[in-house]
């Protein structure tokens, strides 16, 4: 009886066993047709995958060259083992180092490369959506001509397949992509004037805009500056974060994106708007006293000369060219008078003063003429006469760009508005205005490098060079600090070869400190 409840048990285990085998090798059964039949391209795929690697080709970006042929922005290998270390590596290799070779001194006009952000990965830019997404690692443009013309010269990426043994070792190539280079672009950039210009103001804080009548820009430089190899090098993260913490703002291209009082550098332009409304002309007379007084029901207002704060001294009756060659403040407080703000603000829109220039430059901003309906909006205070006297001499809640000076003062010596480029061909447009008028201008801004006129470092010029030259010389006052110093000129006068504009912030007299730079630079133009 127990050796029959004992096969029973035996038997019942051994059929258990058989059902747990033969449940075993259906499992495996069932997996073994996943892995091969339902799942099998996928894992051979990967297998592949193991075995074949896509290798980057990275295109080189585009050189910058001024106009002369020398090039400001090139590419250096920097890493001749490329192939070796991408079979290696998982993160993106960049054989091609950006070099910047005179970097501080072209700072602002070629930026620099970064790189993209986790904003930026994946997306394509909608001007060049052929060179495709960015990817980790890649470098993209950042300020100045880098960026603005980032499609122009960054490249399409090419690829090469490489068959690796089980190690990765052993490479062979399948097939080849190659990559497309970026385009080079030329610039008028006057590269020895440039380089000039640099080293007159590199320890200021200061903006120099040179250009030629048709808005070909030869030198922009704005100080203090930065080096554009920093960003590219990965072992100057401290140099690199020295810069973005600096208080002087390196980074920040003055010219373009800065905001200043313009002082008196902005009187041919409200004498162009009270000769254009017929309020004044040629023969036109006002007798300086040294001051303006307006008598209110709040009190007396007196606006003063520069001429008789400084030294006591009065001008006497005199026209139109004699007070731009003085600067004569009350001369301008009246016919800003007479021409009204409105006319003002228009003939600032006219030339540009209010809105953008369209340089092909990232960054620019817009200038501020104010009216009375911008100050009652954003004030919400009405205007006053005394408003009208400070915008006329440039002060107020005035505003313009360094650009934006030289650009009108261009305009009112070729009678030409235009578009300042540092590519290609800008677009010029003729002002609607009596050359009379413009002449009656030009004339005063020559008594101002002329003998007895405010711009005194150029009394000799034409004596030492053959070539006349207009200037006009600014001192901007600015809220309680050193005034601004500003010097805007062009030579020859009557048909102009170049036209330059010097701005130092916070300086003093724009006819001693703004004034020789601006000579030192017409001195190495002129010479060679």
């Amino acid at each position: 009886m127990e050796e029959a409840i004992i096969n029973k048990r035996q038997s019942w285990f051994v059929w258990f066993l058989y059902g747990v085998l033969t449940v075993f090798f259906l499992i495996l059964f069932a997996r073994l047709i996943e892995l091969t039949v339902i799942k099998g391209n996928y894992y051979r795929s990967l297998s592949d995958e193991n075995r074949i690697r896509r290798i980057p080709i990275l295109a080189k970006r585009g050189k910058i060259i001024a106009r002369g042929g020398e090039i400001l922005v090139d590419n250096q290998l920097e890493d001749s083992n490329y192939l070796s270390d991408r079979l290696s590596e998982t993160k993106l290799i960049i054989p091609w180092k950006r070099v910047y070779p005179r970097g501080e001194a072209f700072a602002h006009l070629t930026g620099y490369l970064g790189e993209v952000s986790s904003d930026e990965l994946g997306k394509v830019l909608g001007d060049c959506p052929e060179k495709g997404p960015k990817v980790i690692g890649s470098l993209i443009g950042r300020g100045g001509l880098e960026e603005f013309y980032e499609c122009l010269l960054s490249g399409v990426n090419g690829e090469e397949l490489i068959e690796v043994d089980a190690f990765g070792k052993n490479p062979k190539v399948l097939g080849k992509r190659e990559a497309k280079d970026g385009e080079n672009i030329y610039i008028h950039i006057d590269y020895g004037l440039q380089l000039k210009v640099y080293d007159l103001v590199k320890d200021r804080k200061a903006s120099v805009i040179i250009t030629r009548p048709n808005g070909e820009v030869l030198s922009l430089v704005s100080s203090p500056s930065y080096d554009p190899n920093v960003f590219v090098d990965s072992e100057k993260s401290d140099q690199r974060k020295n810069i973005l913490e600096d208080s002087k703002l390196p980074l920040f291209n003055r010219v373009i994106g800065g905001l200043f009082h313009p002082g008196s550098v902005f009187k041919p332009l409200v004498a162009l708007a009270s000769l254009e409304e017929g309020v004044i002309d040629k023969n036109y007379r006002y007798k300086d006293e040294g001051q303006i007084v307006i008598k209110t029901l709040y009190g007396n207002f007196s606006y003063k000369n520069w001429y008789f704060t400084q030294y006591g001294g009065v001008e006497g009756e005199i026209g139109l060219v004699k007070a731009l060659s003085r600067s004569t403040d009350t001369f301008f407080y009246k016919i800003g008078e007479l021409a009204g703000i409105k006319s003002i603000v228009e003939w600032s829109d006219e030339l540009g003063l209010n809105k953008k220039s369209g340089i092909d430059l990232p960054g620019e901003v817009e200038g501020l003429v104010p009216s009375p309906e911008w100050k009652m909006k954003v004030k919400g205070e009405r205007w006053f006469l005394g408003n009208t006297y400070h915008i006329s001499i440039g002060q107020g809640d005035l505003a313009l760009t360094p650009l934006a000076i030289n650009r009108y003062i261009s305009a009112i010596a070729t009678g030409k508005l235009c578009k300042p480029r540092l590519v290609g061909e800008g677009e010029c447009k003729d002002l609607s205005v009596n050359r009379e008028n413009l002449k009656l201008i030009v004339d005063g801004m020559k008594g101002a490098c002329s003998s007895g006129g405010t711009g005194y470092t150029f009394f000799d010029f034409q004596e030492k060079t053959g070539l006349n030259v207009a200037c006009k010389t600014g001192t901007a006052e600015n809220e309680g600090k050193d005034p601004h110093a500003w010097f805007t000129v062009f030579a020859p006068a009557e048909n102009p070869e170049i036209i330059a504009t010097v701005l130092i912030e916070n300086a003093g007299e724009g006819s001693k400190v703004a004034g020789p730079i601006a000579r030192a630079i017409f001195d190495y133009y002129f010479s060679r």
